[in-house]
């Protein structure tokens, strides 16, 4: 596509969002889940024909949002979504909040595995649940390799979990959960009447050689017991213009999020939802583009992770533009994340943020240029060596 080519440092120093503001400018940012690249074109032409028409007001139906993401769904996916049970939130922190605030109690047990997104105890903790973290398991025989832990999550269901918040695909391991996985996790929430919650924001970033499974398509069962909550954000990059949709697949499901409290979907952007539309219907050209610079950047991290910072441990991720990287090895002290900022000057996503046993590792994002990526690794080999 030609409307996607890589954006300099210097353009990018001039950016308002967060992860261009965090840090002095000697600082290398690769922390923040966005990516350093132009916003795809139909985004763009939206967006300019509603404020050139000064069209800035405020959400109100949108049909079309049903249409258009069932449409990309069933294209990437083969799942076909009911447009009519898609509901619009502000992002999908407040998606999820809103839902948990429906389906649950003050103090029930929320259950997540780290490592795993930071406000999966943010949110957990805003509605007042208690959460129950079953982390993921590292293989003997491969170090980066890491698998749900069956027998405690089934434990942990028998012990009275309400709910199971899920990421899938997986910030930060790149992980995408198999069709079996996801199989067995219906099986026995249904058998322990637990609902699962699907984070499927990275869903339209996974790459080729995987399958991802939406939650909502595996069956009955699934959808009975179902919630899927995503957005056009991470996609296509548009996270500061605040759209999201909650997805349900099944009439009761369907009418018990209908306490969610119906300003949730004022509170969301009209711009947002717009672009939303636009990025679904007529955006898969940029993002095929993307995924083809984002799967070079991933075997150009990982080489030069293997070549110049050889007693770290990585892999190449299944989805997404994030590295989930071990220092253990270099015995970097109590926090790997502050010692290569403060003598390396770059900023990853410390470890610890995912989970408190995990305060040797890095989250590096590397939706930017091959030569910022050289340069951050180089940066950071350098104070090594």
């Amino acid at each position: 596509m030609s409307d996607f080519y890589l954006l300099p440092i210097e353009e990018m120093r001039t950016h308002k969002s967060e992860k261009w503001r965090a840090f002095p400018e000697d600082v290398l940012p690769l922390p923040v889940a966005e990516m350093d690249f132009p916003v795809a074109e139909p985004i763009r032409r939206t967006l300019t024909e509603m404020v050139n028409k000064s069209d800035l007001g405020y959400l109100g139906s949108i049909p079309e949002m049903g249409t258009a993401f069932t449409g990309f769904a069933t294209r990437r996916f083969g799942w076909r979504p009911d447009p009519s049970q898609i509901r619009i939130a502000a992002d999908v922190g407040v998606g999820i909040v809103e839902t948990l605030r429906v389906i649950t109690n003050y103090g029930d047990k929320i259950l997540i595995n780290s490592p795993v997104y930071p406000n999966f105890w943010t949110w957990s903790n805003e509605t007042h649940l208690e959460t129950v973290d079953v982390p993921l398991m590292r293989r003997e025989a491969d170090a980066m390799h890491w698998d749900l832990d069956w027998d405690s999550i089934e434990n942990a269901y028998k012990s009275g979990i309400k709910v199971h918040l899920i990421c899938n695909p997986h910030n930060p391991l790149g992980r995408v959960y198999s069709r079996a996985e996801l199989e067995r996790l219906v099986a026995l929430a249904v058998e322990h009447n637990v609902i699962v919650i699907s984070d499927e924001i990275h869903a339209p970033l996974t790459y080729q050689e995987e399958t991802f499974t939406p939650f909502l398509s595996i069956s009955d069962s699934a959808r009975s017991i179902g919630i899927t909550v995503t957005a056009a954000s991470k996609g296509w990059n548009i996270a500061g213009l605040k759209c999201a949709i909650i997805v349900t697949q099944d009439a009761q499901m369907f009418e018990k999020l209908n306490a969610i409290a119906p300003a949730t979907h004022y509170r969301a952007s009209l711009l947002g939802a717009f672009a939303t539309v636009a990025a679904f219907e007529e955006g898969e050209p940029w993002l095929n583009s993307l995924m083809s610079q984002l799967d070079s950047n991933r075997n150009l991290v990982a080489s030069l992770v293997a070549e110049r910072l050889p007693l770290a441990k990585t892999h190449i991720p299944h989805c997404s533009y994030l590295s989930w990287i071990d220092f253990a090895e270099y015995k970097l002290g109590d926090d790997a994340y502050a010692h290569i900022l403060e003598n390396a000057k770059v900023a990853f996503s410390p470890g610890v943020r995912f989970g408190e046993k995990f305060s040797q590792f890095i989250r590096l994002n590397f939706a930017t240029s091959p030569a910022i990526l050289e340069e951050a690794i180089n940066r950071v080999a350098r104070t090594l060596s």
